[in-house]
């Protein structure tokens, strides 16, 4: 498992190159698009339909991002993709409909969003649902998850796709988990029994001396949130990359 040259190389359009006001709405095909012609990477999130269909999509609920209620796990694909994205003209992608899109043209870091709810081990059908997705895929793509638990899996799963974690400072007043659960998580202990080849770190958090360690030991670190230039100058003083949205990266000459 090699982590491709394109993941260290070119910014990383944070859910996709995403911008309301000109009807391109997160994780949607258009910001998808717009990402490909602006020839940045693009990362994506993914939850799972009562029918066990990866769908690309942030939120656990409908509620944020379109204007029906509930959560996306109690709803069949065809019915979430028949539910319009507020601020665009178009419903929710399967991942097998990004994969199409996509078709290798830029690298893809795919990031499962935890099904347990408190990054504990009740995971598994959003897993196998990425990992047959990604059967056939030939292009540079990675997958990622808070959830250690998920990133072992898709070790198991699908062991030649590059996978990390997606990790944090884990503040307190920021996370719905118990305090020993952030504790944990805080200090990136499952980095190894994972087999991850990179991370994707908080970015006002870069400065954390496991990130200095697992750089050393040949970790790619890439980071979230970007979202100005002279937060992106900083970050890259540690992060190798960044995930980045609300302006325009720096593209590789």
């Amino acid at each position: 498992m090699i982590l491709p040259r394109s993941f260290r190389e070119v910014p990383l359009a944070h859910r996709a190159l995403h911008d309301v006001t000109d009807g391109r709405p997160e994780n949607s095909r258009a910001a998808i698009s717009a990402a490909m012609i602006a020839g940045y990477g693009i990362e994506i999130d993914v939850q799972l339909s009562a029918d066990n269909v990866a769908m690309v999509f942030h939120d656990y609920t409908l509620d944020r991002l379109t204007s029906a209620q509930g959560a996306v796990r109690l709803r069949e694909s065809g019915a979430l993709e028949a539910i319009a994205l507020t601020g665009g003209d178009e419903g929710i992608p399967t991942l097998a409909e990004v994969l199409t899109l996509v078709a290798g043209q830029v690298p893809l870091l795919i990031e499962l969003k935890d099904q347990d709810g408190a990054m504990g081990p009740d995971v598994g059908l959003l897993e196998r649902a990425v990992a047959a997705d990604l059967t056939a895929y030939d292009g540079d793509v990675a997958v990622m998850s808070f959830n250690p638990h998920s990133v072992a899996m898709m070790r198991d799963l699908a062991p030649d796709i590059p996978r990390g974690l997606v990790t944090s400072a884990y503040r307190y007043d920021e996370w719905p988990l118990a305090r020993a659960v952030c504790d944990r998580l805080r200090e990136i202990p499952d980095y190894d029994r994972v087999g991850a080849c990179f991370l994707s770190h908080e970015v006002d958090d870069l400065d954390r001396p496991r990130i200095a360690a697992l750089k050393d030991q040949g970790a790619m670190i890439c980071c979230w949130t970007v979202r100005t230039p002279a937060q992106e100058a900083e970050a890259r003083k540690v992060a190798d990359n960044i995930t980045f949205e609300g302006y325009l990266a720096v593209r590789p000459a």
